[in-house]
């Protein structure tokens, strides 16, 4: 483990990347790669990173896992993507594409404790006048159950076998409530 410490506190990742349209500096995956590559030389240690796409109540995403393997040493972090096939400017594979590389910059980002907070990908709302903080897929899928979905659809939503203890309790309250309309 000494050689992730190692690595986390050694990297230097700058935002290479510039947005005209919103001003700001950005960090991409790329970019992260290429600042730790010398460092995983340096410690001995290899990462892979690996994608798999998933749907939740209809919604698609990619969760992407970045994984190091040193002598001492196997760690893995894990994040996700939601994929719109319907992009303005994008074919479908550039739209999964797009998605991949993000989940992938903030699988990398957990693993080695990079800190976005300042960074405006996290708040850039992409020429969407006033547009709400984004939520997941997955909030939009339970949304969407609970305004205006199904005693059905909900209890067809719990035999999905990829939720998590969280969404599955979510689901619940979401049946009972639509059970006592």
């Amino acid at each position: 483990m000494k050689e992730l410490v190692k690595i986390q506190s050694e990297l230097k990742a700058p935002k290479n990347q510039r947005n005209n349209f919103g001003k700001y500096n950005y960090r991409s995956c790329e970019d992260i790669l290429e600042a730790v590559k010398p460092l995983l030389l340096k410690h001995e240690c290899t990462l892979t990173l690996s994608d798999e796409i998933k749907e939740v109540l209809g919604y698609f995403y990619v969760e992407s896992t970045a994984t190091i393997i040193g002598k001492t040493l196997e760690q893995r972090c894990t994040a996700q993507a939601g994929i719109d096939p319907n992009r303005k400017g994008m074919d479908i594979a550039q739209s999964f594409g797009s998605s991949s590389s993000y989940s992938r910059k903030y699988a990398l980002n957990g693993l080695f404790l990079i800190d976005d907070t300042k960074d405006a990908d996290a708040t850039n709302t992409h020429d969407k006048k006033s547009a709400p903080v984004k939520q997941s897929l997955t909030e939009k899928g339970f949304l969407y159950l609970k305004e205006k979905g199904s005693l059905s659809e909900v209890s067809e939503a719990l035999t999905k076998r990829s939720l998590t203890d969280l969404q599955k309790s979510a689901l619940l309250i979401i049946k009972k409530q639509l059970e006592s309309k």
